[in-house]
């Protein structure tokens, strides 16, 4: 009889590079019973914008936990710094290997229609996840956001917060598929209210600190700011940092932004930072993974599907239980950090 399989075995395996060959006998059993025809160790390959941002921690806990228990292999290579010409030669890499599947973050309208028509010829089935690039795409599916109802969703909750005055709005990369739709939906959600809330949109660049310190200079240079909000999650970061060192919800500033950072979630706690979106992360790496295998495993007769990640706001109400324990599908794990590794 097969030893009982503890689920816990894959998951710890998820945390580092994984090798069906690694799975201990009983694992391999299981999986062999799961899927009654043998695959190969297929290797997916995700091509990301953005290698050091920790938002993406959760993603990668999602890839390998997927993969640990199909069976596969997954690799992030790409960009630190949202540099589409080293993500397209990534993406080209991952072809000229002939890769089982590749998940790519479209950050630009056309730079991957090409590599993407390319893949799809070769039948390497290719997915986009966190930004979905223009409609001449030909991408199977997109597993994320959708990042201009976020947007929308954004602004209602800045004219809920803000009578009237001026605000500032933060983006790191401002054109990019990934959260530009996010200031887009912000800023006709705040018009059409019609209050008098005037907002400036700042690039913050890609890189936690000098993120801050434009956020800093920017309140600096206009005191009278009534609001500091972010549409990433370095910026988000920023954000919740000059609201508590100088102490200005209190003085009547409001702030809001993006995704679960271990400081932006302590800023909401200490009620510096009243709500941030929660665009789970985790999803956007496990799903991929999952939908590139079934396309493969069934000859591409289960194709991908579009799939929204959803959208949840993390306020004071809500925001205990993602502080109370370390969790591997918000990022808040400690035996994970970056940059994550890239080629």
């Amino acid at each position: 009889m097969t030893t009982p399989f503890d689920r816990s075995v894959l998951l710890k395996l998820g945390a580092g590079a994984f090798a069906t060959a690694a799975l201990p006998e009983h694992a391999r059993a299981l999986l062999s019973r799961r899927f009654p025809q043998a695959h190969p160790e297929w290797k997916i390959v995700f091509v990301n914008h953005a290698l050091t941002n920790p938002f993406f921690i959760p993603a990668i806990y999602g890839s390998r936990d997927a993969a640990a228990l199909l069976g596969v292999q997954v690799e992030w290579t790409g960009s630190a710094s949202s540099d589409v010409g080293e993500m397209v030669k990534a993406m080209k890499r991952a072809i000229d290997e002939r890769v089982a599947g590749i998940a790519v973050s479209l950050i630009d309208p056309d730079a991957f229609n090409g590599p993407t028509a390319l893949a799809l010829r070769h039948r390497i089935p290719v997915v986009s996840y966190n930004a979905d690039g223009g409609k001449g795409n030909g991408r199977l599916a997109y597993i994320g956001q959708d990042n201009y109802q976020s947007g929308l969703e954004l602004g209602a909750r800045i004219v809920s917060l803000v009578a009237s005055g001026d605000v500032a709005l933060f983006i790191a990369t401002p054109g990019q598929e990934n959260i530009q739709p996010r200031v887009d939906g912000a800023l006709d959600a705040i018009r059409d209210s019609g209050k008098r809330i005037s907002v400036e949109v700042v690039a913050s660049g890609v890189d936690v600190g000098p993120e801050k310190r434009k956020i800093e200079a920017t309140f600096k240079a206009r005191p009278a700011l009534r609001g500091l909000f972010a549409v990433d999650a370095g910026s988000t970061a920023g954000v919740a940092q000059v609201m508590g060192e100088h102490g200005l919800h209190a003085r009547g500033v409001r702030a809001g932004g993006y995704d679960l950072l271990p400081a932006t979630l302590q800023a909401i706690h200490d009620r510096d930072l009243d709500f941030s979106i929660d665009q789970q992360p985790y999803l956007q790496g496990f799903l991929p993974v999952l939908q590139i295998f079934l396309d493969r495993y069934s000859d591409s007769l289960v194709l991908p599907a579009d799939t929204n990640t959803g959208l949840n706001f993390v306020t004071r109400t809500n925001v205990a239980r993602y502080l109370t324990t370390e969790s591997r599908f918000e990022g808040s794990s400690s035996r994970e950090s970056y940059p994550v590794e890239s080629r």
